[in-house]
C-alpha cells in the first residue's frame, strides 16, 4: 500500500516593501509583491504568513487587507490591470478590479490607535483561494485604510514569506 507524506519547501521571502505605504479608503491604492513563478517548482500549494506594522496613531476600527493575485501567464506579459509582477506601489483602476481579479486572503483589524504595532498574519493557503489549485504565477497585494502611512522602518520590508507544498507517494 502506498503512503503519502507532505513535502514542505524552504521558507522563501516574498519581495515587497510596505514601509510608508499610504492609506486608501477604497483599498485600490496599495503595494504589489514581485510575482512568484510556480512553473519550475510546481508546488501544489503555497502557505503564506507575515506581519504588517501600523504607523503613528492609526485610526481605530480600520483594517489592513492582504489580497492574492493569480494568473496562468506571467504578469510581465499579460498584466492584471496595473499589476505587472514587479514589487511596487500601485493604484488599481477601481474597486471592480480589486473585487473581481484579486482574492481577499487576510484582514488585519486595527482596533486601537496605538502606534507601531506589528500585526501577525496567520498562515493561509494560496491554492484554497483559487479553488484548490495554485496558479502558475501569483503574488500579494496589500492595502489599508488606517488613515496614516504604515510604519516607516525595516519591519515592513519583506514582511511576508511562503513555503511550497508537494506530496510524496512511496
Amino acid at each position: 500500500m502506498a503512503t503519502t507524506t507532505t513535502n514542505y519547501g524552504s521558507n522563501t521571502t516574498i519581495t515587497m516593501d510596505l514601509a510608508n505605504l499610504g492609506s486608501s479608503s477604497t483599498f485600490v491604492a496599495g503595494y504589489e509583491s514581485a510575482q512568484i513563478d510556480n512553473t519550475t517548482n510546481k508546488f501544489l500549494d503555497a502557505i503564506v504568513q507575515g506581519a504588517v506594522s501600523v504607523g503613528t496613531t492609526p485610526t481605530t476600527n480600520t483594517s489592513i487587507n492582504v489580497y492574492v493575485y493569480g494568473s496562468n501567464t506571467s504578469l510581465a506579459t499579460t498584466p492584471i490591470d496595473v499589476l505587472d509582477g514587479t514589487a511596487s506601489a500601485e493604484t488599481l483602476t477601481n474597486t471592480g478590479v480589486l473585487y473581481s481579479a484579486l482574492r481577499l486572503a487576510a484582514v488585519i483589524s486595527v482596533l486601537a490607535n496605538t502606534s507601531d504595532v506589528a500585526y501577525d498574519v496567520a498562515p493561509f493557503s494560496v491554492a484554497q483561494l483559487f479553488g484548490g489549485v495554485l496558479p502558475k504565477y501569483w503574488g500579494l497585494y496589500v492595502a489599508h485604510n488606517t488613515g496614516v502611512n504604515l510604519r516607516n522602518t525595516a519591519v515592513n520590508t519583506d514582511a511576508f514569506s511562503y513555503y511550497g507544498v508537494k506530496y510524496d507517494i512511496a
